[in-house]
């Protein structure tokens, strides 16, 4: 498991004042947490973190010397700037179900032939016990043709039950769709019809 190094951070520093220093701010909340701790972890650590954690990920938050398990709740990213804004952690309590998202990752893509692959859904959400948490969802789809789709109730995580799905189990995760060079005629003259209609 990673572990992320962080400080309690003064309220009384702006936010901004702080990402100037290079530092990323963020809360820690929970169960057994009054209130919340706010914290500020150095830029470079947060970096070096999301290279193998994600949203969703299970990691130790060492704050001021005190490690505590957590997960990952949310990154406040500034695409922009290509700068981590804010992280925010939940503190995992053993008999307390949180609700998470599992990041999907589709394999062998590369070896579809036959069509394009279409991915629709980039992650699941569900709840569970901090032992079975889920990070990734790995798919492989180097044998789906013309036609074929990956439900989320074909998924392993869809027939666990230590894990209760949010996502809807009839959501389209993946989808094989012909190759459409030429604009089939009738879908332009529907068009036509209707914007005359």
């Amino acid at each position: 498991m990673n572990t992320l190094k962080a400080e309690k951070r003064d309220m009384n520093t702006k936010a901004k004042k702080l990402r100037r220093e290079g530092y990323v701010t963020g809360n820690v909340f929970g169960k057994k947490i009054e209130g919340s701790i706010p914290v500020k972890i150095g830029v470079k650590d947060a970096q070096e973190l999301l290279k193998t954690s994600n949203k969703g990920s299970q990691i130790m938050l060492n704050v001021d010397g005190s490690s505590m398990d957590v997960l990952i709740k949310e990154i406040d990213y500034d695409s922009m700037k290509h700068q981590i804004l804010e992280m925010d952690f939940q503190a995992l309590v053993s008999d307390e179900k949180v609700h998470s998202v599992a990041e999907i990752i589709l394999r062998n893509h590369e070896m579809v032939q036959n069509g394009v692959l279409q991915q629709q859904l980039e992650e699941i959400s569900y709840r569970a016990l901090p032992a079975d948490l889920v990070e990734k969802i790995e798919i492989d789809v180097s044998s789906l043709k013309t036609g074929d789709s990956i439900k989320v109730k074909d998924l392993d995580i869809a027939s666990n039950d230590k894990v209760d799905l949010l996502t809807d189990p009839e959501a389209t995760i993946v989808t094989v769709t012909e190759v459409h060079n030429v604009v089939p005629e009738t879908e332009s003259d529907e068009g036509e019809a209707s914007a005359e209609a």
